[in-house]
């Protein structure tokens, strides 16, 4: 039994968020759920000391209930390489360890168990991947196997032992994956997927069969008191696919199987976004059927998406949208996200912005990471003190400045951070003017309040050079934060009016109503979906935009659904796009550029913004480095890359400063 002390303390501000809910047999302390959210964390399937360390926190947050991420059932198909495993007994005494650890902090633990069949990760020696039908996703590079009827009954078996060693490992229950067309039952679930005409295909019974079968399997196999939960998609929002009709259908079939919680998220692996929501959304993107289905069954169900703030969580409880929010990026931003919402310090929560970049890595085996959070498995600053307290002079008052001079001050050094600009954030308050991009501007309340708790001599307004240093600050430690400047190559000046994407975002310039831009990355495509009507329905008041790109594609570094987002979005404002195209030159009235081969000239434009990347600055670093200064560059100063690059260079900076 938990002990009462492990009982978040009831909440003012949130009364139905922190308040207990039975899910089957069991008391869960409060309403705030963590979905699954991959770490890759694991070694070769077992439970690591990082994984423990990962979910152990959450818990000590607060998290009332923890679903973990994908626990595959058997050996042969891996999701992905850093993912756990239960396929035989030698796993279970790394999942005792993770229960345990979950348990004393006072939370609840669910193993999301799955099989990936047709979405299997292609490591070297995996055989032909299986699915219901001869249908693979639509990213395949081959076609699967449709399983046998005889295979089916064997996984349905390793279902049910996967099951039985987490009962015996100490696990509150388990969390059965049927959703987003995802992994073999989501797949035999879903119409997009499943073409079978045996007793496992055709109408939504026959493609319901399978799951119920595993329910019925776990069931029998861990008794009445083990939680059985099952995530699906409420509507997949997808010619063909499944509807909030049929999933209502398949909510009261599960209830009457004995389920003891819906997860009810929705969309698809498949269709970008449709699942796992991106930046500028909105919150609880999934809550419209999730309240549906609450209508159909009397167990608890738990909506999902982009459910990142405390307010929206209690207000879909309040709606009576769910009995229960998954917060996953949330928690993963911050592992103190429940004990601070509870006590109502809401500005102390480090703000997730929606990014996804927690997850960019995770395809190519990195761990986990945040953008707002350089170290997931801790609390702010969670760093040993320095052993000689230092005089360290910041430089920048961007997202590196900010965090390296926090973390400096609460290691114990004197920190002064001077900026030219009036206002704390640098370019990151540039950032947070197009289009879903807004909640950047929290991250810089989030910072400058810290800086303001750890202590730190904030002196804005104050352009520093290495002369001002040698006077004002001798014998600091230096950290050069300064950021970057946009590149303009000379030919762009023979243009009327060639200004930069920065001048546009940051007020310095406007446009006029024919514009080119130059370049594809994000920051192009973001200040061509900021310049772009907001109705594309031909009025004279529209501006016309074209957007070139030397690549074959645009903004290809950015996640799979923040980019999707944005490029549908732009495109559907009718921006004009030219990829593999390049800009060949410019005179004051036209641009002219290269395609296949063929010269082509815009005529009659009036505006050219540049969005080329950036450049650092290195002469204040070679002058200070020239007087003996110690000096350390950070952020886009250092090397030109996105926010999340900028706060972990100046987090590990300021760790051994």
């Amino acid at each position: 039994m938990t002990s009462k002390k492990h009982h978040a303390s009831s909440s003012e501000k949130y009364p139905l968020l922190f308040s207990p809910l039975k899910v089957g047999t069991q008391e869960v302390r409060n309403r705030v759920f963590m979905p699954p959210v991959s770490t890759n964390l694991a070694d070769h399937g077992y439970v690591t000391d990082a994984l423990i360390d990962h979910y152990a926190a959450r818990a000590k947050g607060g998290v009332g209930l923890i679903v973990t991420e994908v626990v595959t059932v058997e050996p042969t198909y891996v999701y992905l390489p850093g993912d756990m495993c239960i396929a035989d007994d030698s796993y279970v005494p790394g999942w005792e360890r993770l229960a345990a650890a979950v348990h004393e902090h006072g939370g609840k633990i669910l193993p999301q168990l799955f099989h990936p069949a047709y979405m299997a990760f292609p490591i070297p020696g995996t055989p032909q991947l299986i699915a219901p039908s001869n249908v693979g996703p639509y990213y395949a590079r081959e076609a699967p196997r449709p399983v046998t009827r005889e295979e089916l009954a064997v996984l349905v078996r390793q279902f049910g032992d996967a099951a039985e060693r987490m009962r015996l490992a100490g696990t509150d229950g388990v969390e059965i994956h049927a959703a987003h067309a995802h992994g073999l039952l989501g797949g035999f679930l879903s119409p997009l997927y499943n073409k079978r005409t045996d007793e496992y295909g055709g109408d939504i019974d026959a493609r319901l069969r399978l799951t119920l079968e595993v329910v019925r399997e776990v069931r029998e196999r861990c008794g009445e008191d083990f939680i059985i939960d099952v995530r699906i998609s409420g509507d997949e929002y997808s010619d063909g696919g499944l509807t909030i009709t049929d999933m209502c259908h398949v909510a009261r079939a599960l209830e009457r199987a004995g389920v003891d919680l819906l997860h009810v998220s929705g969309g698809t692996t498949i269709k970008r976004g449709s699942a796992i929501p991106a930046a500028g959304t909105r919150q609880g993107s999934h809550a419209e059927v999730a309240r549906q289905i609450k209508r159909c069954v009397s167990i608890p169900v738990a909506t999902v998406g982009r459910i990142n703030e405390a307010w929206i969580a209690e207000e879909l409880l309040e709606e009576g949208v769910a009995d229960a929010c998954m917060m996953g990026r949330a928690n993963l931003c911050d592992a103190e996200f429940c004990n601070k919402a509870a006590m109502g310090a809401t500005d102390d929560i480090r703000p997730c912005i929606g990014c996804l970049r927690c997850l960019t890595g995770i395809m190519f085996g990195k761990p986990i990471a945040c953008t707002v959070n350089p170290d997931v498995e801790h609390d702010d600053g969670a760093v040993e003190p320095a052993a000689e307290k230092r005089d360290v002079l910041v430089v920048g008052a961007g997202p590196a400045g900010m965090e390296a001079a926090f973390v400096a001050a609460r290691r114990g050094h004197h920190v002064v951070l001077v900026d030219a600009a009036d206002e704390p954030g640098g370019t990151m308050r540039i950032a947070a003017v197009p289009i879903a991009k807004q909640d950047l501007t929290r991250v810089i309340k989030f910072q400058a309040r810290r800086l303001e708790q750890a202590g730190v001599e904030v002196r804005l307004g104050r352009h520093l050079t290495a002369e001002d240093v040698a006077r004002d600050f001798a014998g600091y430690e230096v950290v050069l934060a300064t950021g970057a400047e946009p590149i303009v190559p000379a030919w762009a000046g023979a243009f009327k009016q060639a200004v930069t994407a920065d001048d546009i975002l940051a007020g310095r310039a406007f446009p006029g109503k024919k514009i080119v831009v130059v370049g594809g990355g994000s920051v192009g495509c973001e200040v061509a979906d900021y310049l772009a009507p907001l109705v594309n329905d031909l009025a004279k008041g529209n501006r016309d935009i074209t957007l070139v790109e030397m690549g074959p594609t645009l903004d290809p570094t950015e996640g799979a659904a923040g980019r999707a987002a944005l490029i549908t979005r732009m495109m559907s404002k009718g921006v004009h796009v030219l990829t593999e195209a390049r800009v060949t030159g410019v005179t004051e009235d036209s641009i002219s550029y290269e395609k296949d081969g063929e010269e082509h000239v815009i005529e009659g434009a009036d505006t050219m913004v540049l969005a080329l990347g950036y450049r650092p600055d290195g002469s204040l670093a070679e002058a200070l480095t020239a007087a003996g200064a110690r000096v350390h560059v950070i952020g886009d100063a250092e090397k030109p890359g996105n926010i999340k690059d900028a706060m972990a260079t100046a987090y590990s900076l300021a760790r051994e400063l």
